[in-house]
């Protein structure tokens, strides 16, 4: 049983949840997060907390992971997600102009992704910091950018998270 879908989540103040039969919508002063669920588990609103309740036992694998999932949703629309991607090579460099992220990856070409209208992306340097109200979308961006170069072991060049930590390996030696 899940003790994380047991206890109710609280609602901050100028937040507001609504539940329509299994669609669940939190409005806040970042945005606004609205979501379709299984009928498995279902909402209930009261008061300043949201109880989740588990309807079919079938179904009690998703009754925490519901549960987070609104969680997420409320903490998107009250304070945000934020991911950072650092940059490492010579030469490696990444900008944002427009609604695209241009990279310099050592490649031939330059790398251009679209950046999704629900994410606001800035680079500094070579620091890419990527902020949203969808931890999924967030961290699905970040993924997707961080795959374009994944960090070799060698020598650390590729785009890796903040707080990834890269283990190095030792390379040839000379006879």
């Amino acid at each position: 049983m899940s003790r994380v879908a047991k206890k109710p989540i609280t609602i901050p103040e100028k937040t507001a949840v609504a539940v329509n039969g299994q669609t669940v919508s939190v409005k806040g002063p970042l945005g606004e997060l609205s979501r379709d669920f299984k009928p498995g588990v279902g909402f209930a609103v009261e008061g300043n907390a949201v109880t989740v309740t588990l309807y079919r036992p079938e179904d009690y694998m998703l009754w925490g992971t519901y549960a987070s999932h609104l969680k997420n949703m409320i903490e998107g629309v009250n304070k945000g997600f934020v991911k950072k991607l650092i940059v490492e090579g010579i030469g490696f460099k990444s900008d944002v102009k427009g609604a695209k992220l241009e990279l310099a990856l050592g490649f031939s070409h330059p790398i251009s992704v679209e950046i999704p209208k629900d994410l606001k992306v800035t680079a500094d340097k070579n620091v890419i910091t990527i902020s949203g109200v969808s931890n999924e979308r967030v961290g699905e961006f970040a993924a997707k950018v961080r795959a374009l170069k994944k960090p070799e072991p060698y020598k650390g060049k590729g785009i890796r998270y903040d707080t990834e930590v890269i283990r190095r390996k030792q390379g040839k030696k000379a006879a």
